[in-house]
């Protein structure tokens, strides 16, 4: 899908870590909400209260999900699902392009 149509975003930008990593809240006519969004290269830590569903477009970086030791590789096409109530560590190595959805369980 190159294109959300009718849906709403809001203005303020969810900034993290100094603001290398940014999105914004987009939300569809259904109530699923999205976030839209960049990483620049670095290492991040994020929680997350909903499942998470993580599509990469474009970029470069390893995951370590939950409850898992050993570091996946994704890049643009890639997407991967965090669970609920959890946390996940990222190594961004170049400009990513993402869109997770937040998916209420």
């Amino acid at each position: 899908m190159e294109t959300f149509d009718n849906v709403s975003v809001k203005k303020a930008v969810n900034s993290y870590f100094d603001g290398k990593v940014t999105s914004r809240t987009v939300i569809f006519p259904d109530g699923t909400v999205r976030s839209l969004g960049v990483m620049l290269p670095g290492a991040y830590e994020f929680s997350t209260d909903d499942k998470e569903i993580m599509e990469i477009y474009s970029g470069d970086l390893i995951v370590q999900l939950p409850g898992e030791e050993t570091w996946k590789h994704f890049t643009g096409g890639d997407s991967f699902e965090v669970p609920a109530h959890s946390r996940f560590q990222l190594k961004v190595a170049e400009l990513t392009d993402y869109c997770c959805t937040y998916v209420k369980e």
